[in-house]
């Protein structure tokens, strides 16, 4: 089983300002997948540079590893004063 969960296309009002080679533009996506030998359902983060389909990185996170980055994020908004959902 695949299933994307969400995607977010690259928006160029996304990018920070600064010299426009500085920052690259990327698109995420986020999937569950659990065609895996073990059959282990895993949340599947794929981070692409625009322009570059196929060439981007792909990370196959299982349930713990999908959590501490939930919380890193959380912890991330909380330092720069941003509310976070729950």
């Amino acid at each position: 089983m695949r299933r994307s969960i969400d995607d977010y296309p690259f928006d160029p009002a996304d990018l920070p300002p600064g010299d426009g080679d500085e920052f690259a533009p990327v698109s995420w996506a986020v999937a569950v997948a659990d065609d895996y030998d073990d059959a282990a359902a895993r949340v599947v983060l794929t981070v692409e540079e625009v322009g570059r389909a196929g060439y981007g990185l792909v990370f196959h996170l299982p349930p713990h590893l999908a959590r501490r980055l939930r919380v890193a994020i959380g912890d991330a908004l909380k330092e720069i004063g941003e509310p976070v959902d729950s």
